[in-house]
């Protein structure tokens, strides 16, 4: 059958028609109207005569549009109205049957045929009967080039790549055969000068010499020495035209950030109050990238200090051996406690994707519950595990964290006293249309010991407050012993669900209901309450603000609590 070129036309949509341009299709199709608009752009004239003169190349130019959509049939029929000071061309558009796909050839060929990244899956767009659309043609062109670009095969070329209308049938068929090409791979890689031994630097090399070429390993490869916390930029580089037999040298330009870091921070929350925060950070200390930091916190119920020196392993963006050690004081309501701790934590982001801390602490503790008062000396081993996924660390729209905690002592072992300690977390967000968002948190933890009495303050469940049942302060929730002192649960259970409207820009309203208690045994009542908020997403976090009263005890009065930071 007799075949003519199609007519290759960039789709472009815009949100709303020129004053001057009317445009009628009938029957309605919006995307048909768009396309006419977005095509023929900005139109004006000074008068119905000139705009006349407009109309022929104005309908000429709709036809190409319409024609982009498979529409090689219709008909427009251009109109002046309006006054002569300021006329409106009108197009009147009568859209017929559209072309429709017979044949649809698209094939891989070479190196990379057999690879699953050129498996596309097949669009509806892309099928035998489905209607004639050059942008789905356009789109699929553009798809298997830049899979080649992305995995490396820089020589790839299309052998075939033919769209051919038959207007009088209605039929079009779509021929595209890529040859790949071979792939190329990654070889060595080189840095810039830095104060860095080399050692340490292609320890950071997430890749060996001669792995095939993948773009987004050289782009993980960028994000991971900027979060190594050594240097202020990073340019990761792999120009194919370099290549030498087909290995492609990988270059790194590094600008390492200054030595010392110096914060100083102030806040408030209806948990502690008032707080002050100082830190200072050696970043880097030597070329083997060793680094030291100090830091304190001060508020009413609690004043603390502590130091650290870590050491990178391998790789050193995300595994590091840390020593530390610190003193702190914590006054709250019916629990005072002092303690000093000494120890060491191996940190690992693990290939799954969570972070694993193994970890060995001496820690001395003089505390007093209520009427009670000791002296602890624990030697506690731990291990934990971390999970954080979302799409933005700041103001996530959907994600979650799981976390988990384990830890322990055995008495005779440095130790007073045997005892294990479990603390499993975990939250999730998700948004709903853009402004409903969907919050919910859950917490669990228990201690399981021969001697809970000799269990310091520091290791027992308290609940209450803006982490926690919101209906209540700050760990006010918790067992207590003869004379009504709290002294902390031997568990710990609490839960939220919690629902954001965004009602502006940066601005939600929130509802939400909390339950749990820290309790000694699982069948002691659950407390539950229930309240109302307002979040504002600041320049540094979402700031937060609740209204809460408890369902369980409606004599407690209302509670405001004021926090911020991330939901994840």
């Amino acid at each position: 059958m007799a075949r003519i070129p199609a007519l290759l036309t960039m789709l472009l949509l815009t949100t709303a028609a020129q004053a001057a341009l009317e445009v009628r299709v009938e029957p309605r199709n919006d995307a048909a109207r768009e396309n006419i608009e977005a095509f023929l752009g900005p139109i004006t004239a000074d008068s119905r005569e000139a705009m006349w003169r407009m109309a022929r190349a104005s309908r000429e130019q709709a036809l190409s549009a319409l024609q982009a959509l498979g529409y090689y049939h219709a008909r427009v029929r251009p109109n002046v109205i309006g006054p002569d000071d300021d006329p409106v061309l009108q197009l009147n558009v009568t859209l017929q049957e559209p072309v429709r796909l017979d044949e649809v050839v698209i094939e891989v060929t070479g190196e990379g045929r057999d690879e699953s990244f050129f498996n596309l899956p097949r669009s509806r767009h892309m099928l035998k009967g489905a209607q004639l659309h050059h942008g789905h043609y356009e789109d699929t062109k553009s798809l298997l080039e830049n899979q080649a670009l992305r995995y490396g095969y820089f020589n790839g070329q299309f052998l075939e790549n033919r769209l051919l209308v038959d207007v009088e049938q209605r039929m079009a068929d779509v021929i595209l055969r890529y040859e790949t090409g071979p792939r190329f791979h990654l070889g060595e890689v080189s840095f810039s000068d830095t104060p860095f031994d080399e050692d340490l630097l292609q320890r950071m090399v997430p890749f060996e010499p001669g792995v095939p070429y993948d773009a987004d390993l050289i782009a993980e490869f960028n994000r991971e020495l900027l979060s190594s916390g050594y240097f202020d930029s990073v340019q990761v580089a792999a120009p194919a035209s370099q290549a030498v037999d087909g290995q492609i040298p990988v270059q790194v330009m590094l600008e390492a950030r200054k030595q010392h870091s110096l914060g100083f921070g102030g806040g408030f929350s209806t948990d502690v109050g008032p707080r002050a925060r100082a830190e200072w950070t050696q970043h880097w200390l030597n070329s083997r990238g060793h680094s030291r930091g100090a830091e304190t916190e001060l508020s009413g119920p609690r004043q603390q200090f502590s130091s650290w020196y870590q050491i990178p392993l391998t790789p050193p963006q995300s595994s590091h051996l840390r020593f530390f050690t610190g003193w702190q004081r914590e006054n709250i309501d019916d629990t005072d406690s002092q303690s000093m701790v000494l120890g060491g934590l191996f940190q690992k982001r693990l290939a799954s994707g969570w972070d694993r801390s193994i970890g060995l602490r001496l820690e001395q503790e003089r505390y007093s519950l209520g009427n009670d008062s000791g002296k602890s000396t624990l030697l506690i081993p731990s291990i934990g595990f971390q999970r954080t996924i979302s799409d933005n660390t700041i103001d996530p729209s959907r994600g979650y964290t799981l976390m988990m905690d384990l830890q322990g002592a055995k008495e005779g072992v440095v130790s007073d006293i045997d005892f294990v300690r479990l603390n499993l977390g975990a939250r999730g967000l998700y948004t709903l249309f853009d402004k409903h968002r969907f919050l919910a948190r859950a917490q669990v933890g228990g201690i399981a010991s021969d001697g809970f009495a000799s269990v310091p303050a520091s290791l027992r469940f308290f609940a209450g407050g803006d982490q926690s049942v919101r209906g209540y302060d700050y760990r006010t929730l918790s067992p207590t012993d003869e004379t009504g002192d709290r002294i902390g649960g031997r568990y710990l259970l609490a839960s939220s669900l919690e629902y954001q409207y965004e009602f502006r820009p940066k601005w939600r309203a929130a509802t939400f209901v909390d339950h749990g208690n820290a309790v000694n045994t699982w069948k002691d009542p659950k407390k539950t309450s229930a309240g109302v908020g307002i979040r504002w997403v600041s320049p540094v976090g979402p700031i937060r603000v609740d209204l809460a009263r408890s369902i369980s005890d409606p004599d407690e009065g209302f509670r405001i609590h004021f926090s911020m930071g991330a939901e994840l």
